[in-house]
């Protein structure tokens, strides 16, 4: 019989356990929290102290009882839920659930980083007891979310639709939504023309290259910003002659990122992989909890997955040099080991950056044992935290300005933006042209892995330069024009939201996946070619809450209380006094939005005809998503499921593909004529017929669609006319 108790929370990470520790422990799963607020009520007594009243699930009340019948019968009891606030308080939830404390028996709290036998052996050698700061915090933070969203809430639901939901932090993310569609819609474009002048060496012709012109010869910028302009510079440019003024040459090092954190994970793992956050944390949590390999057994294979800290055990970094020395060569080996300390001040560097448990455990060895996302996450992890501890790559980059001189050039523009009128004797002046190449050197880290760059990130443009010296003369071959116009801001995409809420404060580790999946669940936002969206409903709601409850949705002000619970965490502010200090000003702005918010009326009309008396059907919204509903209600109460249009032709019966909602709430588009038809394709359907055998074409990638019979490709950009099918 087993003297020793360990309780974790997954069944998972059970069996990994029981592997590690033995038979002399027997190894329990919470499967989760066994104590909540209660769903029904409020369940925060305001007046006494904002003390909470917990109530243990009717799904958990089995689980309790099985762990306190094994509790009764072990010598000691071990906690080893996660390392996190969150893991805290599920072991201080057990604690008062199955009163484990109650027999006096040693009750001790056991973390550790990764599920491997030395990191496990390690943490069951020096337990600790329940930190009550972290415990504090996640309750804090619950009794925060709580007050906003049983408070907020009901005044939606009377005020705009029934079923909508305000959250603490999801709010503001909504907002960040919001305002960037509104910064897009109000963006006005601004023409400006890029131009570029084809030079050559005079013995070299076939190694032209491309130079940019950029500014006046005394250095002033240049901006041209029509077409008349552009057509009077290009004639000084036809005209000019040309000569190298300046040519710099120099190496440049490129240094690799730092080791995954969850938002970088879950960045990279969209911009790479194309997994949501929420998918990219559900394979990390099994990565982390233990997979069977074999001969080798179940084993953790990566570090906790919830973690702000680019730090990394020296260990693993002695490892990851040996293995780099070992495969790759010294040369790709930096003479000292690499440190990375995040620059922000609730990065909690107790904790492990995510990386590998074992370096060499390479992931081509992996493949027999894990699935395909599960191995392409791997390696991404592996290749991320190897590289960390390389060589930086090296560049060799040259920039060359050249002087573009001629005396006409010097009366080509007069505008506000470049006066550039020269009167008398004064000296013409000509123009000022760049061009940069950029060759790698040395490849360094990259010969694992290179970050991704972020969508509204603008590299250098380089081309490839002959050797140039100062005073080169040089030929003139062509001048190349473009119009263009200033671009508004990008949309969000889960990567560049992600990664918006992690630099205002907003949001920890644990809480990015669950906002991006909260604020899609609602329809307060929908997903469109990988960017979000707000929807209609999302927009109104956020009018309300900037109008009524500025300060909740206040990127920072929700920084600010993000800011308070680490202080809690650390043992620096009570919980209680900061419940205190938040609540009255927010129950005084609740009040004034009863008397003064008034009703919204989010009623659609609809294009459809009620079949049984004709009138509009509008559109509504219930528990289970939108409707159609006869205006004439209550005469009469007819009712219709309702379906976006999207005006392509079912292939199989010739009916109208439709958009639908799954009950998982994946969006996929299926037969209007179901369930007599049940053709449906999880990709947005294209109104034109695939060119080679006329079949169904698809949304594939990008600008690509995709046939669904034939799997040919076709550029959406190269079809006749661009019509998508469907408004999203």
């Amino acid at each position: 019989m087993a003297s020793k108790l360990v309780i974790v929370e997954s069944p998972a990470k059970a069996r990994t356990l029981n592997k590690i520790l033995g038979r002399s422990y027997s190894v329990k799963a919470s499967v989760g929290h066994v104590r909540d607020l209660p769903r029904a009520s409020l369940g925060v007594d305001i007046d006494k102290g904002f003390i909470p009243k917990y109530v243990i699930p009717a799904d958990k009340k089995k689980i309790v009882g099985e762990i306190k019948k094994a509790a009764s019968k072990a010598s000691s009891i071990y906690l080893a839920t996660d390392p996190d606030r969150e893991g805290e308080a599920i072991s201080w939830h057990l604690v008062q659930a199955a009163r484990l404390d109650k027999d006096d028996k040693p009750l001790q709290r056991v973390v550790f980083q990764e599920i491997t036998k030395d990191a496990v052996q390690e943490a069951f050698q020096s337990p600790r007891p329940i930190d009550m700061n972290l415990v504090n915090a996640q309750q804090a933070r619950r009794i925060l979310d709580r007050l906003v969203g049983y408070k907020l809430s009901p005044l939606l639901w009377r005020k705009v639709q029934r079923g909508l939901s305000a959250g603490r932090v999801q709010s503001v993310a909504v907002r960040m939504v919001v305002d960037r569609e509104r910064e897009i819609q109000n963006f006005i474009p601004q023409e400006y023309w890029v131009m570029e002048v084809e030079l050559a060496l005079p013995e070299e012709k076939k190694a032209s290259f491309k130079a940019r012109l950029f500014a006046l010869a005394d250095g002033t910028k240049l901006d041209i910003d029509n077409k008349a302009e552009a057509e009077r510079v290009t004639a000084d440019l036809e005209e000019a002659e040309y000569a190298v003024k300046v040519v710099v040459t120099k190496q440049v090092a490129r240094q690799p990122a730092p080791p995954f954190i969850t938002s970088t994970l879950q960045q990279e793992a969209w911009q790479k992989l194309h997994f949501t956050a929420g998918r990219t944390m559900a394979i990390a949590q099994q990565l982390y909890e233990g997979l069977p390999l074999g001969k080798e057994g179940s084993v953790g294979l990566i570090t906790y997955m919830r973690t702000d800290s680019t730090h990394v055990a020296a260990s693993a970094i002695s490892e990851a040099r040996e293995f780099i020395g070992e495969k790759y060569g010294a040369e790709f080996l930096p003479p000292k080991p690499r440190s990375f300390v995040r620059k922000v001040k609730w990065a909690q560097e107790a904790h492990e950056a995510i990386r590998p448990t074992k370096i060499y455990r390479q992931p081509e060895q992996l493949g027999p044992f894990l699935n395909p996302a599960q191995l392409k996450l791997y390696e991404l992890i592996w290749k991320r935290m190897v590289a960390s501890q390389m060589s930086a790559a090296l560049y060799d980059t040259t920039n060359v300005e050249v002087e573009a001189s001629n005396a006409a050039a010097s009366e080509a523009i007069e505008s506000p933006k470049n006066p550039a009128k020269f009167l008398g004797e004064k000296q013409p002046q000509g123009y000022l042209l760049k061009a940069s190449s950029s060759v790698v050197k040395f490849s360094g880290f990259m010969v694992v892995y290179s970050e991704s760059r972020d969508e509204d990130e603008r590299g250098e443009r380089f081309v490839s330069l002959p050797k140039l010296r100062i005073g080169d003369k040089l030929i003139y071959m062509g001048t190349f024009t473009e119009q263009c116009f200033t671009q508004p801001p990008p949309r969000y995409t889960e990567a560049t939201l992600i990664k918006a809420l992690e630099q205002k404060g907003i949001g920890r580790p644990s809480t990015y996946a669950p906002i991006l999946s909260t604020i899609q669940d609602r329809d307060y936002v929908n997903k469109a070619e990988g960017k979000f969206h707000p929807t209609e409903l999302g927009i109104t709601v956020n009018k309300i809450l900037t109008e009524h409850f500025l300060k909740i949705v206040d990127p920072g002000f929700t920084a600010q209380m993000e800011e308070q619970l680490d202080e809690i965490a650390k043992g620096r502010y009570e919980w209680i006094a900061a419940l205190q200090e938040f609540y009255p000003p927010f129950q005084d702005m609740l009040n004034k939005a009863w008397i003064n918010l008034e009703k919204v009326n989010m009623t659609q009309v609809s294009e459809e005809t009620c079949p049984n008396c004709g009138r509009p059907m509008v559109i509504k919204v219930g528990r289970f998503g939108k409707f159609l509903a006869c205006s004439g209600y209550p005469d009469c109460k007819t009712t219709m499921s309702y379906a976006v249009k999207t005006g392509v032709s079912c292939p199989q019966c010739g009916g109208e593909l439709v958009k639908r909602i799954s009950k998982k709430k994946k969006v996929f588009y299926g037969c209007s004529k179901f369930p007599k038809c049940q053709f449906a394709v999880n990709r947005r359907p294209i109104a034109q017929p695939c060119p080679g055998c006329g079949n169904l074409l698809v949304q594939h990638r990008g600008d690509w669609a995709k046939c669904v019979a034939c799997q040919h490709k076709v550029k959406l950009s190269a079809l006749e006319e661009q019509k998508e099918g469907v408004a999203l």
